[in-house]
C-alpha cells in the first residue's frame, strides 16, 4: 500500500472513530458531528482508493464525483451511488443553524458510513474490516 493511501485511512479512521464515539454518547450527543464525520469517512475512503490506484484527487466533497473517477479501476462500486449521494447530503445538511441532525438522521448516517467504509476496506484488501 502506498504511504499517502494509508494516510487517507488513518484520516477516515478518525473519522469513523467519531462517527462511534457519538453514537454511543450518553450525554449530549452532537448528531450533527455525527453525520458530517459519517459523510468525511466515505470521502476519505474513496480517496484512498483513487490514492492507490493512482488517479486523479479532485479538490471535492462530492462523492458521487469522486465515485466517477473510481468506475474505471472498480466497476463494481458502482453499486454504491444510491448510498454515497444519500450520504452526501450530510456535509452541509446539519452544518449551520436552522436544521439539526435527528437520532434517526444519525442512525442513517451511521449505518451508510459503516456499510461503505467496510465495501471500500474491502476494495482495497484491509482486513480485518
Amino acid at each position: 500500500m502506498k504511504p499517502l493511501t494509508a494516510e487517507w485511512m488513518v484520516k477516515a479512521e478518525g473519522d469513523f472513530a467519531c462517527v462511534q464515539r457519538e453514537w454511543r454518547a450518553r450525554k449530549d450527543p452532537n448528531l450533527d458531528a455525527l453525520c458530517f464525520h459519517a459523510q468525511q469517512c466515505a470521502e476519505k475512503y474513496l480517496k484512498a482508493c483513487l490514492q492507490e490506484n493512482g488517479r486523479a484527487i479532485e479538490r471535492t466533497h462530492n462523492l458521487g464525483v469522486l465515485l466517477e473517477s473510481l468506475l474505471p479501476v472498480y466497476p463494481m462500486l458502482e453499486e454504491w451511488r444510491t448510498s454515497l449521494l444519500q450520504l452526501n447530503a450530510y456535509a452541509v445538511a446539519f452544518r449551520y443553524p436552522g436544521e439539526s441532525a435527528t437520532r434517526m438522521d444519525a442512525a442513517h448516517a451511521r449505518s451508510l458510513c459503516i456499510a461503505i467504509r467496510q465495501a471500500f476496506r474491502e476494495t482495497l484488501k484491509i482486513y480485518p474490516l
